[in-house]
């Protein structure tokens, strides 16, 4: 037996964005950035490792928007543009500071070989099929992939237990759709959990759930183990809590790993450093800077004057951020069995999968380490998933978690505040009118059936947590308030066109072609 058990947690989200009216789009970036910067290392790592004997385990929440983003092939033909794009760019480079620029010679030529191994594996391996590779790791017994709310909505702050539900149980059809198989567990979005969410898991078949330390710590009873042990609620779904300790090692940008003077400067890029006309082809259409993901630069410190990255430092110090990092986990484990005596502690670590590799572009490096060396150098310490956990029977404390999320102080106000707060009248009148549309027509026609699901998406997206945690961190607030307006009026317009029967059907298709999301939805899901 372990001295302790070890649970990392990758939360794999971004919010649907697609934009067929363009032909390109800023937004959209974002996620072919993740695809090339974590989505395809990890998987190549976690690959190797299967092929090479490593024992590495893990749980991945793959939200319900990004399967569909990963699946839709517009995205995949235009993620192919922006790669081949890119490998252009880094040609150049490559030639230019040879000649010009010797200092960053060795970190061109990496971009120019991950670029064109990314394409590679993008075309060739995995043919434009993430989810299928991701299925395959689930399938070996290297990743428990679980699911999160539909679209990422904020539960407590749903008025309707009908569109609370909705967002579970479309989850678990999404999951299914993309997976062959339920999920045994789901990250709530932003962790954000009140009495009576389980509910809707059970009914779901949802075994757990990951949550903030809050949701444990101030849960009644008071926890026999901290949030070094899961607890189940009394309807028996169980509560995965956050590690603090192994949060602030990732996550602060003060004393955590990502910090390193070594490690490359995220903020500095040759989308705003090279020259414009040099640059051109390079950019969208409308010649805007941005930037496009080769950056030379390393942390450094707290300086102006940035150097050089060079890759080989970076991956040596991650090396050894994988052993201390392991040694921690050790260190912790026998601290804890002190007090706990023979039962065994668990540590879980949950993440945003984005800080690892777009954030903290090392990350996927230092994950790759600390999988090889749990495996090789120690034996104190035992990666599980949860439903590892829950399937070896240790006996799991009974609670009632604390309400919780894992916004600043725990609670909710990332997502209510006096920015946000003119938004939920809106949606809260669209959730009372799917649910009396819903309870209406039993048996619609067929332009009132389309029409009434796409009532659905365009609620479903509206209530993305993604728009007001943007309006609050002050990001693409522009953005953010636009894709939420936008969803609440094309809402209305079609409540209008199916209560009155005016039907505008190449608004209807239009609309149609923008918001894809969840073709399998079924609008009597919000039923009551």
């Amino acid at each position: 037996m372990p001295i302790g058990y070890f649970s990392l947690i990758l939360h794999a989200h971004l919010p649907f964005v697609r934009h067929p009216e363009y032909p390109e789009f800023l937004e959209e970036d974002w996620f072919y950035e993740a695809i090339t910067e974590v989505y395809l290392p990890l998987i190549v790592a976690f690959q190797n490792h299967q092929k090479e004997g490593i024992r590495s385990r893990l749980a991945m929440n793959v939200s319900p928007p990004l399967c569909e983003m990963l699946a839709d092939p517009l995205l995949q033909t235009r993620y192919t543009h922006h790669l081949e794009n890119l490998i252009a760019l880094a040609e150049k480079e490559v030639l230019r500071t040879e000649k010009e620029d010797p200092n960053f010679y060795a970190v061109a030529k990496m971009y120019e070989d991950n670029l064109k191994a990314a394409l590679d594996l993008w075309n060739n391996r995995y043919g434009r099929n993430l989810i299928s590779a991701l299925r395959e790791l689930q399938d070996a017994g290297v990743l428990e992939i679980i699911t999160c709310c539909a679209t990422h909505g904020f539960l407590p702050l749903i008025s309707t237990h009908e569109s609370r539900r909705a967002q579970i149980q479309l989850a678990v059809q999404n999951y299914n759709k993309h997976f062959g198989r339920n999920p045994r567990g789901i990250w709530l979005a932003e962790c954000a959990y009140e009495p009576g969410v389980e509910n809707l898991l059970k009914d779901a078949g949802i075994e757990y759930f990951i949550g903030d330390s809050h949701a444990i710590l101030y849960g009644d009873p008071r926890p026999k183990y901290g949030v070094h042990a899961p607890v189940k609620c009394h309807n028996g779904v169980a509560v995965f809590a956050r590690d603090v300790e192994t949060s602030q090692q990732v996550w602060s940008a003060e004393v955590g790993y990502p910090g390193n003077p070594y490690y490359r400067e995220f903020y500095r890029d040759v989308g705003w450093d090279l020259e414009f006309e040099y640059l051109k082809p390079h950019l969208h259409k409308d010649g805007m800077r941005r930037h496009l993901g080769l950056k030379y630069y390393r942390i450094t410190g707290k300086t102006d004057k940035k150097e050089a990255y060079v890759p080989l430092w970076a991956r040596e110090t991650a090396a050894r951020d994988a052993t201390d990092f392991i040694q921690k986990r050790i260190n912790q484990a026998y601290k804890l069995r002190e007090t706990f005596g023979d039962h065994p502690p668990l540590v879980v670590s949950p993440y945003d999968a984005e800080l690892y590799g777009h954030w903290w572009y090392e990350g996927p490096q230092f994950l790759d380490f600390l999988f090889r060396k749990m495996h090789y150098d120690q034996s104190e310490v035992q990666a599980v998933t949860p439903g590892d956990f829950l399937d070896s029977g240790i006996p799991i404390q009974v609670q009632q978690p604390s309400a919780s999320s894992w916004g600043e102080r725990g609670y909710y106000k990332v997502w209510l505040n006096e920015n946000t707060d003119w938004m939920y009248p809106y949606a809260h009148d669209a959730e009372e009118k799917m649910t009396e549309l819903a309870n209406r027509y039993h048996h619609p026609t067929e332009t009132e059936w389309r029409i009434l699901n796409q009532m659905a998406r365009e609620l479903l997206l509206a209530q993305s947590s993604d728009w007001a945690f943007q309006i609050y961190q002050g990001t693409t607030v522009q953005y953010a308030t636009r894709r939420f307006q936008s969803h609440i009026h094309r809402f209305n317009l079609l409540y209008e066109m199916v209560t009155t029967g005016n039907y505008d059907f190449e608004m209807l298709a239009e609309i149609e072609s923008r918001d894809t999301i969840f073709q399998e939805i079924d609008y009597r899901i919000y039923r009551s």
